[in-house]
């Protein structure tokens, strides 16, 4: 069966990817595509086939099926033009320690032939976007993790890609430099740059534009994150609550209500087409009954709530056991 053919202005595309390892499918029939400038974020547990996806479009490894592409090229055999438009930062720590954060930087630059002119001014710019020039003569085996993280991502863009792959950017830092790193990386989205990013931090998908998920090898969803928050709920949610207990009935007849539960006797949780328009609606309704509502807001739900929401979906539709599919795709 032959692949469709690339989506136009697609700067990453996959059609029908798999991967296998002495048998074992570590990514299954994946297609995506990206367009320029913006954000994927590839989302799933340690060990779904993240870091397997990633080392396919940077030409670490062959796909077993499928066609994939980036920048026009088949990453096994990228062109010196394209691969010099390409950056990849790893998982892992893989700098040199006993050079200063500058050194390094300036290094990296020195590789993909940077003049000795061009490059002062690259080194600088690109520590100064992760805000790491005030610490650019410290070694980088002195510096914190975090730091390290944000190291390894200016000796990523010191050449300028067009294009990023990041795999896990924030494993193991604190909540705060996690928000400062997703900053760094939406400033480049904002420049014109092209990022795939993976992460196991289900929530990071609320930065990206676009958001893969992927769990047992599968890509199991994909969409904005509203998208696919609409996909799992059906619509908006609304939290309801009560002077006095309630009876669910009251909101059977208003046209806008989908679905509700009833998680108290004075709480209400209802899924509606609209909130602007089923909210005055349901005022309404309750006021007929004689029912003060004393709250009545919007949910979001979590990331993680819309995640686990889609996995017991995929699972429960291919007959897939939570645990059974585990594996070390890494």
């Amino acid at each position: 069966m032959s692949n469709p053919p690339v989506a136009e202005n697609a700067i990453i595309d996959m059609a029908g990817v798999t991967r296998q390892f002495n048998g074992v499918t570590a990514v299954r029939d994946m297609s995506l595509t990206v367009p320029a400038g913006r954000i994927l974020g590839l989302i799933g547990p340690s060990g779904s086939g993240k870091t397997t996806a990633i080392r396919m479009l940077t030409g670490t490894l062959r796909p077993s099926e499928g066609r994939i592409r980036v920048l026009g090229e088949e990453p096994l055999h990228f062109s010196r033009a394209v691969r010099e438009q390409i950056a990849y930062m790893p998982q892992l720590f893989s700098l040199y320690p006993d050079l200063t954060a500058r050194e390094n930087v300036g290094f990296v630059a020195a590789l993909y032939g940077i003049s000795w002119f061009g490059r002062r001014r690259r080194v600088k710019r690109a520590l100064e976007i992760v805000e790491l020039w005030d610490a650019r003569n410290r070694r980088a085996g002195r510096l914190s993790g975090g730091m390290q993280r944000r190291l390894e991502l200016a000796c990523a863009i010191v050449h300028e890609p067009s294009v990023l792959f990041v795999d896990e950017p924030t494993s193991g830092i604190d909540p705060m430099l996690r928000l400062s790193i997703w900053n760094e990386l939406r400033q480049m989205r904002d420049e014109g740059r092209t990022l795939l990013v993976t992460t196991q931090v289900v929530a990071e998908a609320e930065y990206c534009d676009q958001v893969a998920l992927i769990a047992d090898g599968t890509l199991i969803a994909l969409g904005s994150p509203e998208s696919l928050r609409e996909s799992v709920f059906g619509g908006d949610m609304l939290e309801l609550e009560t002077d006095h207990a309630v009876d669910p009935e009251i909101v059977a007849g208003v046209g806008e209500v989908l679905s509700v539960t009833q998680p108290a006797a004075r709480k209400l949780m209802l899924v509606v087409t609209d909130a602007g328009t089923a909210t005055p609606l349901l005022m309404d309704a309750f006021s007929r009954h004689s029912v003060n509502v004393v709250r009545l807001e919007e949910h979001q739900p979590t990331f993680d709530e819309v995640f686990a929401s889609l996995v017991q979906r995929h699972r429960a539709q291919n007959g897939t056991d939570a645990g059974a599919k585990a594996r070390d795709a890494a």
